[in-house]
Order: structure tokens, then C-alpha cells, then sequence
């Protein structure tokens, strides 16, 4: 049993910031993610894409901008309770308990959830499937373990045409496929790859993968003429979208909107003494940016401090006027 005053369920940058801010405000913090490490959707997706919408940032890759968050919460030393998924949820008058599916039971005085668009999974690609971690990829959050090999994108959304444009420089060999000849990413990121030395093929689909120990070869068809390829790869990044849903915080008995958690203007939800922050988090002329989960995170952990710290104030002062 792990024992702490706020528990942050969610290590994206929302949560990221919960940590440093219940720091400021004295508080001992855990953090708990699923992944593997912090930094969310942004780690995960698109860790080398430019974010453009944070104050003071005029333009920030999504990696740059997890590390400076994990830096700012370092001060305060927040305990990382990585790889494991929330599970069950019970709450006492003064104490929430969270298990997880991993089996570790965090004691909290208060819960923030912060959990963005809540579990999410990759989608995966129908075939090859035996040779997850051993070249087949959903996942970029490191771009130079592919530097040097041939790599096959499939998808036809903003993250396969980002990371065929942030892997060009590094890779051998880029090759693009999507199963339509219409793409959803957006049109101006389309034509850079179009321009760059990218091969870029549609109709096309993965047939099969082959390989002994890793990935060493795919086999692609053409979906209208049934033509067939044999390309030599050793990566595949199949970047075909992704599953989101509240997992097993869907029944933890939280009011619920369209799968997100409904909160009040101090970031209540309807169960005693737990919050919720982010993208996760809904109400009435909610605005989804890394902004607005900035300013809302630090009103739950305020308004959470005078129930963890009974006769505490909501407002602690500005951070300029604090030693």
C-alpha cells in the first residue's frame, strides 16, 4: 500500500503540471499512468510534432515540452507509479483508495483524474501481429531507433504523415501506404510528403509480414488492380488510428457525459473528494487545449488542498511571492 495526499490518474502534461502545482501547494504526490512513461497522448503520438498553443511557447515539439513539465515537477520529487492501469476505486470519508490491475493499492486523501481522452489503444493491423516489439510499431515515441532501416507507414491520418516527415531525415528508406486514395491528414502536411523523397503508394494494403527473429520483408497489394509487392523493411509503423474509452473508470459511478467526466466549476466531481482535469474533464463551453487543462488542474488542486489539509486556504498567493 502506497500512501500519499493527492494521487494523479493521468501522466500527460496536464497531469505533469497537477504534480508540480500540488508540490508548490505542500502536498505529497503520486502519479499513475498506464503507459510506460510519462507524457501521455503527446509521448506517445506525436512526441516530434510542434505544439503552437502554449503560453510563453511560440512553438514547442510535444517531447520538448513533457521533459521541461517532468523537470518542473522534479522539484517537489512526485512518486511515478508508471505501468499501471486504475482499476477499482473506493473512497471513505477521508481516504480514496485506488487499486490497479498490476496489483499496487495507492491510499490518497484526494483523486485527480486527469486522464485525457481516457484509455486508449492502438488499433491493430490485421495481419503481422506476431511481430509486435520485434518491428512492428503503433507507437514513435523515439525517432532514432529508426534511423538507418527501412521503414513501411501505413495509415493515412496526421501521425502517419508527421512521422513520415520527422523520420525522413533519419530513415533509409520511407515508404507511405494507405488502403484509399483519399487521405485524413491535413492537406499542406500531404504535400510535403508528397515533395519529399517519401514513396507514397495508394491503394494499398499489408498482405503479409515476414521474418524470422524481426521484420525483414512485407508484402503489399494494390486493393484495385490486385497487384503485389515485396518490400524489404525492417520496421512497420502502423499508424491506423486508436480505440478511447473511460476503461474502468467508466464504473467508478462518475457522472458521465459522451465518455468524459463531469465536473463542477471547482473541478468536483460527484464523488467525494475526487477531481478531474484535462481533456477528461467536461462542462458546459468546455475549450480542449493544453491551456485550459493547465488552469483547470491547478483549480482542483487548489480547491482539493483544504479537504487534505483541513483549514488550509483555496488561494496560496502567487508563485512569484513564495521563497
Amino acid at each position: 500500500m502506497i500512501e500519499t495526499d493527492l494521487l494523479i490518474i493521468g501522466a500527460g502534461p496536464v497531469g505533469l503540471f497537477g504534480a508540480y502545482y500540488a508540490g508548490f501547494r505542500g502536498l505529497s504526490v503520486a502519479v499513475m499512468d498506464s503507459l510506460p512513461e510519462p507524457g501521455g497522448q503527446v509521448t506517445a503520438m506525436y512526441p516530434e510534432k510542434l505544439i503552437y498553443d502554449v503560453a510563453g511557447l511560440p512553438a514547442v515539439k510535444g517531447q520538448e515540452l513533457v521533459d521541461r513539465l517532468v523537470e518542473q515537477a522534479g522539484q517537489f520529487d512526485p512518486a511515478y507509479l508508471l505501468g499501471q492501469r486504475a482499476e477499482v476505486l473506493d473512497h471513505g470519508p477521508e481516504i480514496v483508495e485506488v487499486s490497479t490491475e498490476q496489483g499496487l493499492e495507492v491510499a490518497a486523501r484526494a483523486v485527480l483524474i486527469t486522464a485525457g481522452i481516457g484509455t486508449f489503444s492502438p488499433k491493430r493491423l490485421p495481419v503481422g501481429q506476431e511481430y509486435e516489439g520485434r518491428g512492428l510499431r503503433y507507437f514513435v515515441p523515439k525517432l532514432a531507433e529508426l534511423a538507418d532501416l527501412d521503414v513501411l507507414i501505413v495509415g493515412g491520418g496526421d501521425s502517419a504523415f508527421d512521422w513520415a516527415i520527422s523520420l525522413e531525415p533519419l530513415a533509409r528508406s520511407i515508404t507511405l501506404i494507405h488502403r484509399r486514395t483519399k487521405f485524413r491528414a491535413h492537406e499542406h502536411t500531404v504535400e510535403r510528403v508528397r515533395t519529399s523523397r517519401v514513396r507514397l503508394l495508394t491503394p494499398w494494403e499489408v498482405r503479409d509480414v515476414a521474418g524470422d527473429d524481426r521484420i525483414e520483408a512485407v508484402e503489399i497489394v494494390n486493393n484495385a488492380t490486385q497487384e503485389s509487392e515485396r518490400i524489404e523493411v525492417q520496421a512497420v509503423v502502423a499508424a491506423l488510428g486508436f480505440l478511447a474509452d473511460l476503461g474502468p473508470m467508466s464504473r467508478w459511478g462518475l457522472d458521465q457525459r459522451k465518455r468524459h467526466i463531469v465536473v463542477d466549476s471547482a473541478m468536483r466531481t460527484n464523488l467525494p473528494r475526487v477531481f478531474a482535469a484535462g481533456d477528461i474533464a467536461d462542462y458546459d463551453g468546455k475549450v480542449k487545449l493544453i491551456a485550459t487543462g493547465f488552469g483547470e488542474v491547478a483549480t482542483a488542486v487548489n480547491n482539493a488542498v483544504p479537504l487534505i489539509r483541513p483549514g488550509a486556504k483555496i488561494f496560496p498567493g502567487h508563485s512569484s511571492d513564495a521563497h
